[in-house]
């Protein structure tokens, strides 16, 4: 970097990828946020700055830099190498630590790990420390073993009616007979002998006595603010009948519209039920299930937010959710299990057909957003629900030659369900049976009404 560089980058002040310090005397809290950096995006510390921008510079000796780099190669676990450099502004000498992202983590500082977080450098939970190590392992959390779980603990009903949809939706052929055990192996839900924690999300007679974090909160709000609540429901059971209950719920909480168009009864949601459900299915399947929190649905008046636990993979971001993208799994056992019944489709296109289908809807767009330490997916109500149903194709009944009698048959048949006879037709309307012939032949040619039965008890209702 330049001299005009360092300065610009100073003048923006501290950030997540930036640290000012005063001085070498703050050496452990330097060697800290360089940890922080390393388990992050990687970052720059600039020593001789105040925090508030002042550059006041340090002194050094020919020995400095060699000390520096003595104190974090030894502080430092595994070892990070970051560029130092040592530049004069303003006359006055500072050091610049560049540190890029490390690719074993996570980075401990003096045995502790530690993450970047806006300006502040923080110490992780044992959790995210946890997480990053199984991360590093390739040891997805799904895939861990379930230490205190039998096959006792598992629902053997609903391991056959997961085979029998497996088989319907995707020709997976296992015999609904076999050893329950031998199923769970061919599903790979066993490892060395044992059930792995996704078996028990599958197919547990009760997952929450081990994973107390794998519930659905969801709640329908009065108006637009989520306080006053007009229904709450807690979802438990397993994450397959997780997903139809909150479905459920959902669709129970959001308006229906219907009106007619050419005298037929068109129906629309308010949202579209297969964005809804894939929101759901993602926030099942996907979210981080080593952070204690629930998944959340929160329906107001003018939007839906479904959120769970857990960021988006390092190489993802929420606006290439809205793009062509790679599927990253987090967990790939109840993604693969989630996809043999149908609930995931095809892997990486879920977000773009969640887009889709809310514009087709005639929605606008619903975002993506990540918010502290999870994920949310936000759907947008419509202006007016019966703007959503088209009207091409709408005609001038008159236009069709119609008389005024037929128009009202038309409209009892279709609006209220009313079958004529001819003899109805005639009684009704008070016309003889060759004019009633020609109104329901007229009305049958132009397939505005179907005729059903035969011979004397044929009868005329409305059109599909």
């Amino acid at each position: 970097m330049n001299k005009n560089e360092v300065k610009k980058l100073i003048e923006k002040g501290e950030s997540e990828s930036l640290e000012l310090k005063l001085s070498l005397s703050q050496i452990k809290e330097i060697i800290q946020t360089i940890a922080g950096f390393a388990n992050k995006n990687g970052g720059k510390i600039i020593i001789g700055v105040s925090f508030v921008g002042n550059i006041s510079g340090l002194q050094t000796g020919k020995d400095t830099i060699e000390r520096l780099t003595n104190k974090i190669s030894t502080s430092l676990e595994p070892k990070v190498y970051p560029k130092i450099e040592v530049k004069e502004i303003v006359k006055k000498r500072i050091i610049i630590i560049d540190i890029d992202e490390a690719k074993e983590k996570p980075v401990f500082a003096f045995g502790r790990a530690f993450k970047r977080v806006g300006k502040s450098t923080l110490r992780m939970s044992k959790e995210e420390t946890e997480k990053l190590i199984l991360e590093r392992k390739k040891v997805y959390w799904d895939e861990q073993v379930c230490e205190d779980a039998t096959l006792q603990d598992i629902d053997e009903d609903k391991v056959k009616w997961f085979l029998r949809k497996a088989k319907h939706e995707r020709n997976f052929d296992i015999e609904t007979e076999i050893p329950i055990k031998e199923v769970l192996e061919r599903l790979r839900l066993i490892k060395n002998r044992k059930l792995i924690n996704a078996s028990i999300l599958l197919f547990g007679k009760d997952p929450q006595k081990f994973f107390l974090q794998a519930k659905i909160r969801c709640a329908r709000f009065k108006g637009t603010a989520a306080v006053d609540f007009i229904d709450m429901k807690l979802i438990e059971k397993s994450i397959i009948d997780q997903v139809d209950e909150a479905e459920k719920f959902v669709l129970s909480h959001i308006k229906k519209a219907a009106k007619i168009v050419m005298f037929k009864r068109e129906e629309v949601w308010e949202y579209p039920p297969d964005a809804l459900r894939e929101a759901i299915v993602n926030a099942v399947c996907h979210r981080d299930y080593s952070i204690h929190g629930n998944i959340k649905i929160a329906i107001l008046d003018d939007r839906i937010e479904i959120s769970n636990p857990g960021r988006l993979p390092e190489s993802l971001t929420p606006s290439l959710l809205k793009r062509k993208h790679d599927s990253i799994l987090r967990n790939p056992s109840i993604a693969n299990n989630f996809f043999l019944i149908k609930n995931i489709e095809q892997w990486g296109r879920g977000t773009n057909k969640i887009v889709q289908w809310c514009v087709e809807h005639g929605l606008k767009e619903p975002d993506f957003n990540e918010i502290g330490g999870g994920f949310e997916v936000k759907f947008y109500a419509p202006e007016d629900i019966l703007k959503l149903i088209p009207e091409k194709g709408k005609i001038d009944l008159r236009e069709l030659g119609l008389n005024k009698r037929q128009i009202e048959a038309l409209r009892s048949m279709v609006n209220k369900g009313v079958m004529f006879t001819n003899k109805k037709y005639r009684e009704h309307f008070k016309v003889g049976g060759a004019t009633a012939k020609r109104d329901l032949m007229k009305l049958l040619k132009l397939g505005l009404v179907e005729r059903v039965g035969t011979g004397r008890a044929i009868k005329y209702k409305g059109g599909k």
